[in-house]
Order: structure tokens, then sequence, then C-alpha cells
């Protein structure tokens, strides 16, 4: 395959494990960041902030090709301002300050769009009708991605876990655990699967096959955040000291089977088989 340049935008955890993958392939890679200490050995670093259009007009003027855009920004606060900033104003000053136009964009979202709290199954298809501000916000920058005059496609990431996220761990470590009622369900996928779907769309599209304009990211099995930290209990041997509600985010079952549909195979095909991994290496 021919070497094509991407660039990842807000490249952070996910963006350098995925530039990675693609430096590998033969790609160039460049990681658009703040700080760029941190990039794994072979991106290219352009230190920008993404809410300084004037300041990233001239980090980016030397950019000459770019075959993929991936937008992967996290908000600094969160807040409704860190998240205008984040994925509103700061797609909007990076498509403007970009010398080229990108062939493809993909945007990192959130199954925080959805508004659900019935339990039941959602897909790309359903409605979304956010009360957060954080999914009211996303939603926002969805719709501008798809007004832009760029090629565009949405993964929308349930729960990510993996390496360095290891909040639910220690909440079961101290002994914590989710009631078996009200039920609530939740979503999740593992940080390598999350590397994993974004390399899967992209090589897709290299490849010449049409995308859809969205991906319901998420492993194959939604469960309640009572089997979870109950489970998880049992595999630490954590004694459960106190149960208590989680915050509560919806309760929902995200289906994958859109994305399954591409190609994509699972490396976690559920919270077990990520959390037995991340429990064992530590």
């Amino acid at each position: 395959m021919q070497q094509k340049t991407i660039l990842i935008a807000g490249c952070g955890d996910v963006g350098s494990k995925l530039g990675q993958q693609l430096l590998q392939q033969g790609h160039n890679v460049v990681g658009l960041r703040r700080n760029i200490n941190q990039l794994p050995q072979g991106i290219q670093g352009i230190s920008a902030d993404l809410g300084q259009l004037d300041t990233l007009q001239q980090a980016l003027s030397e950019i000459q090709q770019c075959d993929i855009l991936v937008y992967s920004a996290a908000a600094s606060s969160h807040d409704e301002a860190g998240y205008q900033s984040a994925y509103l104003q700061g797609m909007r000053n990076l498509l403007q300050a970009l010398p080229v136009q990108p062939q493809h964009l993909f945007f990192t979202s959130s199954s925080g769009v959805y508004h659900q709290d019935d339990h039941g199954w959602v897909d790309e298809t359903s409605p979304c009708h956010p009360q957060s501000f954080s999914g009211r916000i996303m939603l926002q920058a969805e719709q501008a991605v798809a007004q832009a005059s760029v090629p565009s496609t949405v993964v929308r990431f349930t729960g990510i876990y993996g390496p360095g996220r290891n909040h639910l761990l220690n909440r079961v470590r101290r002994g914590d655990v989710a009631p078996q009622e009200p039920p609530q369900y939740s979503n999740r996928i593992h940080r390598d699967d999350c590397t994993g779907v974004l390399n899967h769309l992209i090589n897709l599209h290299f490849n010449g096959q049409a995308l859809l304009d969205c991906y319901l990211a998420t492993d194959d099995e939604p469960v309640t955040m009572h089997e979870v930290t109950h489970w998880l209990a049992e595999t630490l041997g954590s004694e459960i000291l106190t149960t208590t509600a989680s915050r509560r985010a919806g309760s929902k079952r995200c289906s994958n089977q859109r994305l399954k549909d591409s190609g994509y195979k699972f490396i976690y095909p559920d919270f077990r088989s990520g959390y037995r991994e991340l429990i064992h290496s530590q």
C-alpha cells in the first residue's frame, strides 16, 4: 500500500496507540497535542492548542498532505466551556487552519449522545436527545462534522477501560459494588479495541470500501453494573463492604452489529476478557 499521511489531532492514549499501529503499516503519522514530549517514537509531533486559531495555523503551515484526519481530542475540563472548546471550536479551528483538505475525517464521539434509559437496545439509527451538556455538545459536534465539506465518519465509543483507567477496579478493591436494583445496564470497550476499530475503518477506506457515516463502537456484551462489580469483587478476592448506586448515565444496551458487519473482530469481546488481563498485569 502506498504510504499515506495521517494527522491525529488530540493524540493522547488512544491516538498514540493508533499512531504506532499505522507506523508499523508504513504510514506517516503526525500527532497534534499541546505537549508532544509524550508522543511515541516515530510520530511526528506538532505542539499546538486546538483552541487558538492563529497559533494553530502557524503550527500546521507546513502540512502538505493529509490523507486522513483523526479528531480525537479530549476536553481539558468537564464543564460546558471545556466541551465547547474541545469538540466544537477546536474542530472548526483545525479544519480552517489546515492548509490542505483531508480526504476523510474520523471524529471520535461518545455513546453519551443517547438519552435512552429503559434498558433497551440502541444502534446508529436510534434517536438522540441527550439531556446532559456533554451529550448535547457532542451531538452538535457530530452534526458540524456531517455539515463540513470533508467526507467523514463518526465513531461513538462507549465507556473506555484499559491500562491506566482503574477507577472501577479501585472502587471494587475498596469493597464497593453496585446494587442489583434498580438495574443499570452499562456498555464498554477496551482501549486496544478503540485503536483497533479506528485502524480497521481507516484501512477499509484505504482499500476503497465505502464507509457509513456512523459506527457505534462497543463490545459484545452490555451488562448491568451489578454483574460487573460483583464479578470483579470475586476475581479480585475483595470483600464487599458497601453497595452504592452508580452515577446515572442512562441504562441502555448498545449494539455493535454494524461494526461487526464491516468485518471488525474484537480483541476483548466482553468485560471479563479485558479486565482479567488488566488484573493479571498489575
